[in-house]
This record gives C-alpha cells, structure tokens and sequence, in this order.
C-alpha cells in the first residue's frame, strides 16, 4: 500500500474540468464515462495544494516577481530526472505548450512557409500550422505489425526536407498518441538532417517525465551538437503533476543563434512573465513531487497491464500499442471491421465511453482510439466490461 489512493474516485463534474464539463459540446451527450483529455483523475500531490492553499491565504494577489528558485527547481529537476545540464540563460517561462508551439511557428517561419509534423499525433500540431497560414507536410510514422510498434521513415523525412524545404518540424518527445519514448540513434538522425537541411526543431516534451518500466526520457536537444544546434524545446509539469489548470510551462534553446532573438519577442510580448500561482505550483512540484510521481508511475503501468491482459482474454480483436510513456494507450480497433464512423458509434453511443477518435490525431489514426488511462482502476474496468459486452453483443 503507498502513500497516496490513486483508488480514490473523485467526482469532478461542476467543477470546470473540459474532461467532464464539455462532454456535451464535444461528444453531444452528457453520460459518457470521460476517458479522453489528456489529463488524470487523482488528486493533486497534496505538498502543490498545501503550498497554494497557503499562498491564497494572503489577501493580496497583485504583480508578482519571478523567485530565482523558481528556475533553480527546473533546472534541477531536469538534472536529476533526466540527467540533462541546462543554464540559467537558456531557460525561459511560457504560458502552455500548445501556445508556445504557435509562438515558435510566428517567430521563425513565414506565412506560407511549410511545416513537418509525424502523424499520426497530437492534433493541435495540424491546427496551429493550418490556422496559422503555413503548409502541413507529413512524414507519416511506420507501423510495424509484427512488433505493435511505430518507427520514423527516414528515408522520406529527408526527401521531404529536400523537396519541400520546411523551416520547422514539430517533434513529438515521446510520442503522443502512440506513447512512445524515441531512442538515442533515432533523435540523432532526425537532428543531423534538420541540421543538413536548415530545419528548426520544435520538440513536445510534455510527457517526458511520465516514463513507463524504466525507459529513460532522452531530451532531443542532449542527443548531440547538431541537436542542440536546432531544438528550440518545450515541457512542463502540466501534465507530469496534473496541474495543467496552472498554465506553467517552460522552453529551453541551447543555441544563441535561436534563443536570443526567440527570448526577446517572448519577453517584449509578455509571453514569457509568469504568474505567481505558476511560479509556485511548479518549484513545489518539482521540490517535493518525486515520491508522488514514483507512485502513480507504478500505478500507471499496473492499468496498463490490466487492460492488456483484457484485451488478450475477452477482446482480442482490439490491439494496444505497448506504450513506454505516458497515460495514454493507443488502441488499434481495426481487427473489429468497423468503419471508423461505426467504431465512433460503437464507444459512444452504444458503450457510452468518451475517448479521443484516433482520426482526430491524422488519416492514419483512422480504426484506432485513445484511452486515458489515469483514472482509478474501477473506472477503467468498468469502461473495459462495457466495450467488451457491446461487442459481444453486436456480434463482432
């Protein structure tokens, strides 16, 4: 038994929460068992809550100053964690990755300009290039049936980078959905081409500290000199603490050639000034968060045996793609031989599960969906029982 009920259901309808408050407008019902948005049920370490709740005890909440410890405590975190060095200089605050990513792509590329991203992936990448005014291009990732598991296509990332010339590419670190953490040799080749090819390289590394069976986060921009020549990167304790209501992450450039000029606009813009509830629910986080983390890590992975062993015994049609990172499975449905608007139909109207329609995240997520898994185990099983009886019951 640990120290903290990950068991503990918690229900967090009317309290704000777009996992359980927005199922209306995203799903067009309201009884659906919320497994989609990618953050977890458990309660909040409780050193973040008693930090925060002592703060909001002074009356006063006006402008507030950046503490040096705020910077000491990512520094350090991604010294212990991940074994990666970073100076004080190379660091800055921003308000959220997503937004961060739309900050990158209007500081360094021009309307017009194109893009690459890996789908199938996280689908704000598709948005925020499209919606900017730049051109998508595509570097599909590989499927390797027999082993359940993506691989990148080298051979068509350079001749995309050759033939269409994109100034930036989205890296996803680890790999959302697929969960997937990419080893050393992998990172370093996409370094060395984006470098051959003058590529700037956003790197996604939001679930870098939600680490699975001992694999170990392996920072882009730590692979090699031509990484850090190119990475411009992102990452958070959002989701590693589940604290995204914070709004509080942060962006590290090794290279002077990008990182001053990059800094300067965040700052003339105020993008890069925190507010003081960021500041804090971060260094406490990151201070005294370890042996909360460890725990819903082993946690974690204990539901992501239980559904596999579900899936190999009462739904075998249904694959998961063995992940090495992060809350998320990705689940591969195409063995039930559903359209994917009929495997939409099968989870939501008929099994009353909301997950994230693996289409969302590109074409080839078509015939797959995205279950979030941090939620206590009940939760999970009784979503589990259910998919496994409307199946059955539709004679799949």
């Amino acid at each position: 038994m640990g120290k903290y009920d990950f068991d503990r259901v918690i229900d967090r309808r009317g309290s704000g929460a777009m996992k359980v408050d927005a199922l209306d407008e995203f799903y067009g019902r309201h009884d659906l068992l919320a497994l989609w948005i990618a953050d977890m049920d458990f309660a909040v370490s409780p050193c973040i809550c008693d930090a925060l709740v002592a703060r909001m005890r002074h009356p006063i909440y006006g402008y507030a100053t950046v503490p040096d410890s705020y910077w000491e405590s990512i520094i350090s975190w991604l010294d212990r964690r991940h074994g990666w060095k970073v100076d004080r200089s190379e660091l800055t605050y921003i308000p959220g990755v997503v937004k961060a990513i739309g900050y990158a792509i209007n500081h360094f590329t021009a309307v017009g300009e194109s893009i690459l991203i890996q789908p199938p992936v996280y689908h704000p990448f598709r948005r925020l290039i499209e919606g900017n005014r730049r051109v998508m291009i595509k570097n599909p990732l590989l499927l390797d049936e027999e082993s359940g598991t993506y691989r990148m296509d080298f051979d068509d990332l350079e001749a995309k980078f050759r033939d269409h010339r994109p100034r930036m590419m989205i890296l996803c670190n680890p790999h959302n959905p697929a969960g997937l953490q990419w080893d050393e040799e992998s990172l370093r080749r996409v370094a060395s081409l984006a470098r051959k090819y003058g590529v700037v390289v956003v790197s996604d590394e939001i679930h870098g500290d939600l680490m699975l069976r001992g694999t170990r986060h392996i920072p882009f921009a730590s692979v090699s000199d031509d990484a850090a020549e190119v990475a411009v990167t992102f990452g958070a304790p959002s989701k590693t603490f589940n604290i995204a209501g914070l709004v509080s992450s942060w962006c590290v450039v090794k290279n002077p050639a990008l990182r001053n000029s990059f800094f300067e606009w965040l700052e003339i813009n105020e993008f890069s000034a925190p507010t003081f509830v960021a500041t804090l629910g971060t260094e406490i986080a990151y201070r005294c968060g370890d042996d909360w983390l460890d725990e819903v890590l082993e946690y974690i992975e204990g539901s992501f045996d239980m559904v596999e062993r579900i899936l190999a015994e009462r739904l075998p049609a249904v694959k998961m793609i063995r992940s090495n990172a992060s809350f998320l499975a990705w689940l591969d449905c195409r063995g039930l031989g559903l359209t994917h608007q009929e495997l939409i139909d099968l989870f939501v109207d008929r099994a009353h599960l909301a997950l994230n329609d693996g289409a969302m995240f590109g074409d080839e997520g078509e015939g797959f969906m995205r279950l979030n898994l941090g939620s206590p185990r009940s939760v999970i099983r009784e979503a589990m029982d259910t998919l496994v009886a409307c199946v059955e019951g539709a004679g799949l």
